[in-house]
Order: C-alpha cells, then sequence, then structure tokens
C-alpha cells in the first residue's frame, strides 16, 4: 500500500561541506506540520515522484525555517553586486553531496527561467542568504538550461548576424559588378584619349614637314641665281 506524504517544499542541507542531508514535504496546503525525511529513506525516484521508506519526522515550519538553507540565496559577485539567485541544485543521490549549483537571473522560483552552472569552487563564503562567488557576471558561467526569452533573443541576434553577413557579401557582389562595369568605360575612354592625342600628333608631325618643306623650297629659290 503506498501512502501520500504530500509535496516537496524544502531541502534540508549541510551549508559548509555543501550536502544535502534530507527534505521535508508538506501533507496539505491548510496543513502547518511538516514531514521530514532523511537521505537514506528514498527508494527510488521516478520522474517527479519520490518513494520512500520508513516514517517521517513530525516538526513545523518555523522550525524548519531556522535550518540554514542556500536554496534561494542571493549569489553576490567578486565586486560584491548581486548577479542572481540559486534556483537549484545537482547533488549524489548515495553521498548527498552537491556537485554545483544552478542560478537563476531574475526569480528563481520561476520554473521556465535560465540557469547557470556554478561550481564549488567558485564559492568564497556563505552568509544567510548569502552566497559570495569569485565571478563577475553570470556570462564567466555555462549556460545550462535557457529560457524561451534567451532562445528568442539567441535565434533573433543570429538571424540579424546572418542578413548582415548576407547584407556584406551582396553588397561586395554589387561593387565587384560596378567595378567590372566600369573598366570597359574606362579602357575606352583611354582608348579614345590616346587615339585623339596619336591624331594630333600625326597631324602636327605632319604640319611641321610641310612646314619644312616648304621652307627649303622658299630658300632654294631665293639662292638660285636664275630665278627671277
Amino acid at each position: 500500500m503506498q501512502l501520500l506524504y504530500g509535496v516537496g517544499e524544502s531541502v534540508w542541507m549541510h551549508p559548509p561541506v555543501h550536502r544535502i542531508l534530507g527534505w521535508s514535504t508538506r501533507p496539505s496546503n491548510l496543513n502547518l506540520k511538516r514531514n521530514v525525511w532523511r537521505l537514506n529513506q528514498i527508494s527510488q525516484i521516478v520522474d517527479n515522484e519520490i518513494f520512500v521508506t520508513g516514517e517521517p519526522a513530525i516538526s513545523d515550519l518555523n522550525t524548519l525555517n531556522r535550518f540554514p538553507n542556500l536554496l534561494y540565496a542571493n549569489l553576490i559577485n567578486s565586486k560584491g553586486f548581486k548577479i542572481g539567485s540559486i534556483a537549484d541544485f545537482v547533488f549524489e543521490f548515495k553521498t548527498g553531496k552537491i556537485k554545483n549549483y544552478l542560478i537563476s537571473r531574475s526569480n528563481p522560483k520561476i520554473p521556465g527561467s535560465s540557469r547557470w552552472k556554478l561550481e564549488i569552487n567558485s564559492i568564497n563564503d556563505q552568509q544567510p542568504g548569502l552566497v559570495f562567488c569569485d565571478v563577475v557576471s553570470l556570462d564567466e558561467l555555462i549556460l545550462v538550461k535557457s529560457s524561451l526569452k534567451n532562445e528568442f533573443l539567441k535565434k533573433g541576434k543570429n538571424f540579424f548576424n546572418r542578413f548582415d553577413d548576407f547584407k556584406n557579401i551582396a553588397t561586395n557582389r554589387l561593387e565587384d559588378w560596378l567595378e567590372e562595369e566600369d573598366e570597359p568605360q574606362i579602357n575606352n575612354e583611354i582608348l579614345q584619349k590616346s587615339d585623339i592625342y596619336s591624331n594630333k600628333i600625326k597631324n602636327e608631325d605632319k604640319r611641321f614637314n610641310t612646314d619644312a618643306i616648304n621652307r627649303k623650297s622658299s630658300n632654294n629659290r631665293e639662292d638660285d641665281p636664275w630665278i627671277d
């Protein structure tokens, strides 16, 4: 026979060594009591359901709130500014050792928001509600899960980058085409000017030769005593 003990509500952990000791469940929304479970009471985990063995310890929310917990704590960067919040963690099932934390930029209780991976060795210190790390921004961390907004912005950025690349390629091809069109025109202009210049030189040469012949002929007549 299986009994339903409620929905998981909070984690029971030991922050100095980053280890999970257990968790608590809420029997109902109207019940102020909480069921507290040890980690070694888990028999198996299937999808979003946890199967446990034995009976839970009974406690209340006020007592559980006194337990140190880094979940939903603010993440403070190396310059003293908040850059996100601890939204979740990844841990070893048998030992309870936390491998890394998952950071959310916005409200950590929003399931669809992005998650960044924070390694344990990046944490310098922790206090109730605060975790201090040696990074400056979330961009230095690995993005584990991207939100719909981030995916949209990423795809939009990729689209505009591709559009810019296409525009640059089209512009370069157009410039090459215009240069190819201008080259024959320039060559024709050069040839025309060259022909005009050549003809001009030829005409000058002809005129010079004609003038020289005329002058020679005139000189011969003047020197000839037989000519009146």
